[in-house]
């Protein structure tokens, strides 16, 4: 269990206080979620530690992994989630468009790559637009820098990859390496790290945390991947007091409801699009595209706008695929609850 006095400790503020004072029962306590299993929820918060069952069919959705929650006086049950500072989601994998909440109430984005052939641009504009839509602190950690001749390349490409951005450069075996980190890492701070399997974030938060709580394995010769092995999203408290979200390695990072952070992590194409002569302009063929003349004057990145355009789309779509779905689930319970209350009704005739 974690070594806590007070509710600050596991990153309470502002918000969750407003929420606290505003409840009428003052027998439900406070706590915060650590872990989520399919069926039992950790949370914790001072002299409070238990497993509860997870609470099903929220009017805020599922609990996720950093959400605050009011248990009841039992200790025993969640009867609440709590109004979120933060939240980071994505379009679940298959092809049912479902959201997976990622984790909650985090106060700055730790997006790691590597110095390596994992390196990738696009992926890590995908995690710049839920971090900056979510509207956290933003970094890129570029890790295994010691294994590189040279990291300069690497935070360069990493840099331009949108406005006011900060890179840093790490060995993720040193913590003497992390310090750079440490002004984002006080106690009661929540810390989420995002990336693709095997770039280091579980040696990263080994080392964050001073002991081997999370389990690696040697990178590949043939590519200088690591094998990731994280399988669920959990959270970690630092030696300093910070909590530190780890997350399962994603590739396959759908969006969904992030155009304000695409808008954001693109701002030089986003304005430039908003200076098209039509509205709907595809940027693609269209006569007076601001985008297409800004690419041939070679202001913009060709390749840039390229991964813009294709976000985007796939944004846009997984939107509007999940709001038909929403409305489908929405129409489906009220079925449901009229067919229930309809056969209620009978049998209280009948009898």
């Amino acid at each position: 269990m974690p070594v806590n006095t007070k509710l600050a400790d596991f990153g309470w503020g502002p918000l969750q206080e407003r929420q606290r004072s505003a409840q009428a029962d003052q027998n439900i306590r406070p706590a915060r979620v650590l872990d989520v299993h399919r069926s039992l929820v950790h949370v914790a918060a001072p002299s409070f530690d238990e497993s509860v069952p997870t609470p099903l069919n929220h009017e805020k959705g599922p609990v996720t992994v950093g959400d605050w929650v009011f248990v009841d006086e039992s200790g025993k049950r969640i009867v609440s989630i709590l109004d979120r500072t933060s939240l980071f989601r994505r379009r679940a994998p298959g092809t049912d468009y479902r959201e997976q909440l990622i984790a909650a109430n985090v106060d700055t984005l730790f997006i790691v790559s590597s110095c390596n052939h994992d390196f990738n641009e696009a992926r890590l504009e995908r995690y710049l637009a839920i971090g900056r839509d979510a509207g956290v602190m933003s970094l890129i950690v570029l890790t295994k820098a010691d294994l590189c001749e040279d990291s300069s390349d690497y935070v360069r490409r990493s840099s331009k990859l949108a406005p006011g951005l900060i890179v840093e450069t790490v060995n993720a075996l040193e913590r003497e390496s992390l310090a750079v980190l440490d002004s984002w890492l006080a106690s009661g701070q929540t810390i989420a790290l995002l990336g693709s399997s095997g770039v280091g974030k579980s040696t990263l938060t080994n080392t964050l945390l001073g002991r081997r709580d999370i389990s690696t394995q040697e990178a590949r010769a043939d590519d200088d991947r690591g094998r990731h092995t994280t399988t669920s999203r959990q959270m970690h408290q630092l030696p300093g007091g910070a909590w530190l979200v780890d997350t399962p390695g994603m590739r396959e990072l759908q969006l969904t409801d992030v155009r304000s952070g695409l808008d954001d992590v693109f701002a030089e194409i986003t304005e430039l699009a908003r200076k098209c002569r039509f509205a709907d302009c595809t940027h693609n063929a269209e006569p007076g595209c601001a985008v297409l003349a800004a690419v041939e004057n070679s202001e913009v990145d060709v390749d840039r706008v390229t991964r813009w355009r294709k976000l985007v789309r796939e944004e846009a779509h997984n939107r509007e695929s999940i709001a038909e779905r929403r409305a489908r689930d929405k129409s489906t319970g009220k079925l449901y609850k009229t067919i229930i209350s309809e056969t209620q009704r009978k049998k209280g005739r009948e009898a």
